[in-house]
């Protein structure tokens, strides 16, 4: 006789539907939430389609290892492996949701395989490491063209990406109250992923370009007393800046800056981002350093930085005792005495 508690019946629709209402306590970002659900739809159809029954008929106890491994195969098709490395995460983290809720017996994912993926190398700015000097230099001189142009604000904007290496939605979130810490000693609380917060120290040459910005904002919009809930970044409308408005700053201030031949493909504010952690690195910042600095739960990523640079592997390379030969070595004057007989044809 079997024991075992029966499996709730539950159809696929209902059981996202329940799963992404969970991740609210996670306090992920829409944007998270949405690719969550966009993957679980995509291959729940394909799923739906194998099993031969309507999406809206498809069982949660249904999604055995075959099935998902042939929804997955097509889904691969076309898509890119980092595509389909998000989904098959967004699968096993909603399957070991099911699991926990008694939908199924066990997570199939484990039979559903992954595409392996290069670890991903840092992509900062091309060049001799001039690039986001001469960005923020001709920037400040008034480089972009716009039909409101607003120096201050744009100039703000890279500076605070270049020397706090915050992501594209923590500049997005932040508000006048972030900016906190008495003169000299000012600091600004991030918001990272996860709702995860760090506290990221500024120097005054920043506090300086914030003050100015905040000036130029009370001249344009004349409000004098802003809550401290009060969004940092606006546009020119005094509307928050938004994601797509963050995007094409940045690209103009590429483009008539000069430098946009040295942003790298697939990156644009994030270029910033790696700008400013294998600067650091070069200079000597550790691995767990430029982790509390970039908010990431792991330090491999900081060591990425780290071994970009080739900071440990050159030193070494240094201590070669060949160098000092080299060193003292002069080659002779030509046409004069070798030394001793060439070698014809070499």
């Amino acid at each position: 006789m079997d024991d075992r508690d029966p499996l709730i019946l539950m159809r696929l629709p209902e059981a996202v539907a329940e799963y992404v209402s969970s991740l609210r306590t996670k306090k992920l970002s829409p944007h998270t939430v949405a690719g969550y659900r966009r993957d679980l739809d995509l291959v729940g159809r394909i799923a739906a389609r194998l099993a031969g029954v309507a999406e809206a008929d498809l069982e949660v106890r249904h999604l055995g290892g075959r099935l998902m491994r042939g929804a997955f195969a097509e889904f691969a098709g076309p898509r890119s492996a980092a595509s389909v490395n998000r989904a098959w995460s967004a699968w096993n983290q909603f399957l070991t949701f099911c699991v926990a809720e008694g939908l199924l017996e066990g997570n199939p994912m484990a039979a559903v395989p992954r595409p392996k993926q290069p670890a991903k190398a840092p992509k900062p700015l091309l060049g001799d490491g001039t690039a986001s000097a001469t960005l923020l230099e001709r920037v400040a001189e008034g480089a972009r063209k716009a039909r409101d142009p607003w120096v201050e604000r744009d100039l703000l904007v890279l500076a605070l990406a270049l020397v706090t290496g915050m992501r594209s939605a923590e500049l997005l979130g932040l508000t006048l109250g972030s900016i906190g810490g008495g003169e000299g000693e000012r600091r600004i609380q991030v918001v990272g992923k996860g709702g995860k917060t760090r506290s990221l120290p500024i120097e005054p040459p920043l506090e300086r370009l914030i003050e100015e910005y905040l000036s130029s904002r009370l001249r344009r919009f004349g409000q004098a007393a802003l809550p401290r809930s009060a969004p940092l970044l606006v546009d020119t409308r005094n509307e928050p800046l938004k994601r797509g408005g963050l995007q094409y700053l940045v690209r103009q201030c590429y483009r008539y800056a000069g430098v946009h031949d040295r942003v790298q493909r697939g990156t644009l504010v994030h270029a910033l981002r790696h700008e400013f952690a294998t600067r650091l690195a070069e200079r000597g910042a550790s691995a767990h350093e430029l982790m509390e600095l970039l908010g990431h739960s792991s330090i491999v990523t900081g060591q990425a930085y780290v071994a970009s640079t080739a900071r440990e592997v050159r030193a070494a390379a240094r201590g070669n005792p060949a160098y000092g030969v080299l060193g003292r070595l002069r080659p002779p004057v030509e046409g004069g005495a070798s030394g001793g007989q060439g070698v014809e044809g070499v």
